[in-house]
């Protein structure tokens, strides 16, 4: 018969995890949906338990979030102005119950392209930690996710945490969907600015919906650093160029439509960064 486990604390969590096939479970807002069975399969490894793993603090280097952090946690955290990507991201995801519930480790794990924690955290340039009961090793988060579905997690490891630098500048994310609320992505863009000046200093943009996995728009981050943010908003077309980014026609969109929808997205990113600035500067 499947065992249900709920330890206390991270080693008794990873000495389960040891012992043999075991699935782990947080907030289960996509492991539920995901099963359709009446029941979940196998062995279950509930971590909700290990005070531990919730929670955000600030670290030596920057930032570690606990991978049993709800999004409603990251929300009413106190966060520097890069995050705000990552908090707005988190207020699209689904309703407030799923927010109260749902994990970001658990968006990550899940993996899936729409996924709307993804691009937020690689703007962020997060990594994640992954501990087993011999070892921890860290990933760039561009290498945990490696696929559709797919992450580098071995079977005796779990996520115990995404990390985060010291990152300067300000976080924003926009998000395309059939409604307003409670809709799974058919683009969004996750954007960080840093500006000096005038001009841009550092941009990070990332892009999710339209690949296997979320993309950097490297070439157009090149291209915008050091240019004015007045009128940056015309570099947008670049995104045309960046041959990661591979849509797919489904029922949400075509591949054409989702092309343009990021350079939009871009677009109204650079103008809401632009508006801000006249605004500081008035």
């Amino acid at each position: 018969m499947p065992a249900y486990h709920r330890p206390n604390d991270l080693p008794s969590a990873l000495d389960i995890l040891a012992g043999g096939p075991v699935r782990v479970a947080a907030g289960c807002t996509d492991l539920y949906p995901a099963t359709a069975a009446k029941a979940l399969p196998g062995d279950i490894l509930d971590i909700t338990a290990i005070a531990a793993l919730r929670g955000i603090r600030q670290v030596d280097g920057g930032w570690r979030i606990g991978a049993a952090t709800t999004w409603t946690d990251l929300l009413r955290a106190p966060l520097p102005p890069a995050f705000d990507a990552l908090k707005l991201a988190a207020r699209e995801v689904g309703s407030v119950q799923i927010q109260n519930a749902g994990t970001l480790a658990g968006n990550l794990c899940t993996a899936s392209p729409a996924g709307d924690g993804i691009p937020a955290l690689m703007v962020i340039d997060a990594e994640v930690e992954l501990q087993s009961a011999t070892g921890r090793r860290v990933l760039p988060l561009a290498e945990f996710v490696t696929g559709a579905r797919k992450t580098a997690l071995r079977p005796d490891e779990m996520v115990t945490a995404i990390l985060v630098p010291k990152v300067e500048g300000r976080g924003d994310f926009l998000k395309l969907g059939a409604r307003k609320y409670l809709v799974i992505s058919i683009a969004m863009v996750a954007a960080r600015f840093e500006i000096s000046g005038d001009r841009f200093r550092d941009v990070a943009l990332a892009v999710g919906s339209c690949a296997p996995v979320a993309v950097r728009l490297t070439a157009l981050e090149q291209a915008l650093k050091g240019q004015p943010v007045q009128g940056a908003d015309g570099l947008a077309p670049v995104v045309r160029l960046i041959p990661a980014l591979a849509p797919i026609d489904d029922i949400r969109g075509s591949a054409g439509y989702r092309r343009e929808a990021v350079e939009e997205l871009v677009r109204r990113l650079l103008q809401r960064c632009a508006e801000r600035q006249r605004g500081a500067a008035a």
